[in-house]
C-alpha cells in the first residue's frame, strides 16, 4: 500500500461516506461476492470467519457480513483504515473489528476456520507484499481451514494496461477511484498459494462485464433510474458471468478467484 496507508484510506472512506458514489455498482459487487461465498463455503457452519478488509461494509447498504454470519458463530474483520474499522463496527454491531495490516496480522496461529479476502491484496505496491499477506493468512488458518480469495486479474488486458499507467493519471481521468497496486495472473497466484503451504482446491474467474462502461452506466442509473430499471440492469450485468464457462475466461474476467485449504496433516 502507499506510504501512510492508514491516512490515505481514511480519506477514501471519508469521501465515500460523504458522497455515497456507485451505490448500484457496489450492490452488484456484493451480489457477485455473495454468490461466490455460497458456492464455495456454505456447505458447513464453522466457529470463526475472518474478512480481510471492510470497504464493502461501509460503502454499501449491507456489505458481506450478513452472508458471512450465516456461515460462522463469530465474524471478525479488519482494515488498515481506522475510520473504516470504526464505521464498519457502528453499522454491524455483531462484527468484531480491529485496525491492522494484512502483512502482519495480530492473531494467533490457527485461529480461523475461513478467511475471505476479496480484492484486498491487490492494493499493495509489490508482489512481495501479496506473498507476505498470503503467508500471514495461511498462518492464522486452522488445519482444514479454507481461504476464498479474489485478486485483480493481470491476464486481463485492461488490468495489464492499468498496471503500467500512473495511478494519478488514472485517478484524474476518473478511471480508478482509489489506489490500485500490484497484482498477478492466475498461474502466479496459484504458485503463491502453494508456496504458503496451502492446497489449491479451485481456481476460476469473476466479473466479466466491461467494467469502466458498466460502472459509468450504473452511476447514471443511480441518478435517474427507477427501482425496476435498476433490478433489470443488475440482471443484465449478471448475464456476463456466463463467460466464465468459455476458454477465454481469463482474458475477459476482472478478478481471479481461488479456493485454498490448509492441510490437516
Amino acid at each position: 500500500m502507499q506510504p501512510d496507508a492508514n491516512q490515505y484510506w481514511d480519506s477514501v472512506a471519508g469521501r465515500w461516506q460523504e458522497h455515497r458514489p456507485q451505490k448500484l455498482w457496489r450492490s452488484y459487487c456484493n451480489t457477485l461476492n455473495g454468490k461466490l461465498i455460497r458456492k464455495h463455503l456454505a456447505d458447513r457452519r464453522v466457529e470463526r470467519v475472518l474478512k480481510t478488509d471492510l470497504f464493502d461494509e461501509v460503502t454499501s447498504d449491507s456489505g458481506l457480513v450478513p452472508c458471512l454470519a450465516e456461515l460462522a458463530r463469530s465474524v471478525v474483520g479488519f482494515d488498515v483504515s481506522h475510520l473504516t474499522t470504526h464505521l464498519a463496527h457502528t453499522l454491524h454491531a455483531e462484527l468484531q473489528t480491529c485496525t491492522t495490516d494484512a502483512r502482519s496480522l495480530p492473531f494467533a496461529d490457527e485461529t480461523f476456520d475461513i478467511v475471505l479476502s476479496n480484492s484486498t491484496l491487490d492494493h499493495f505496491e509489490s508482489g512481495n507484499d501479496i506473498a507476505t499477506s498470503i503467508g500471514e493468512i495461511a498462518r492464522v488458518m486452522r488445519p482444514g481451514g479454507r481461504l476464498l480469495l479474489t485478486l485483480d486479474n493481470l491476464a486481463n488486458p485492461v488490468i495489464a494496461l492499468r498496471s503500467v499507467l500512473p495511478h494519478r493519471l488514472l485517478n484524474r481521468l476518473g478511471l480508478v477511484p482509489y489506489f490500485t497496486g500490484a497484482t498477478c495472473g492466475p498461474r502466479r497466484l496459484s504458485e503463491l498459494i502453494r508456496q504458503a503451504g496451502l492446497e489449491l482446491k479451485y481456481r476460476g474467474t469473476m466479473m466479466h462485464c466491461p467494467r469502466v462502461p458498466a460502472v459509468a452506466t450504473a452511476n447514471l442509473i443511480d441518478h435517474f433510474g427507477q427501482t425496476r430499471f435498476k433490478s433489470g440492469y443488475l440482471e443484465f450485468l449478471s448475464g456476463w458471468e456466463a463467460l466464465e464457462r468459455l476458454p477465454t475466461r481469463y482474458i475477459t474476467a476482472y478478478f481471479i478467484t481461488v479456493l485454498a485449504e490448509r492441510p490437516t496433516g
